[in-house]
């Protein structure tokens, strides 16, 4: 596989390149985790930077080329991706549970129906 030197910039690898494995577009990977052990046996800490546009240094540079950010919030900080509507749950009810059939709090717009008042 083809691989390229990546800058990284910010957090524990600032400065280092390293050659990063290509996609079968020719593009690196949009985040790169690093796991790191922890010195007590725990679990491992995760580091994540993030893919970003490098700065163009030539007048005439071709293609793009790419280096990674540090994201001190972690694997799950930041949500600049696209959320499809049949990927995530709706906002009104927690994830796995099913609809209900019939709504409790739906209006009822029939003459003389439950909680309205009549003059009998």
């Amino acid at each position: 596989m083809k691989s390229e030197d990546t800058p990284f910039v910010g957090g524990p690898l600032d400065g280092r390149v390293l050659p990063v494995l290509l996609g079968i577009t020719g593009h690196p990977p949009k985040t790169y985790r690093v796991p790191v052990p922890d010195a007590a046996g725990g679990p491992p800490t995760v580091l994540v930077y993030r893919r970003v546009p490098r700065p163009q240094a030539g007048r005439f540079a071709l293609g793009h080329k790419w280096q990674y950010e540090f994201d001190p919030e972690g694997p799950d900080g930041r949500e600049d991706r696209p959320r499809w509507p049949w990927s995530r749950p709706k906002p009104d009810r927690k994830p796995g549970q099913k609809p209900d059939a019939v709504p409790d709090t739906a209006p009822d717009a029939t003459p003389g129906a439950k909680g309205e008042a009549t003059d009998e």
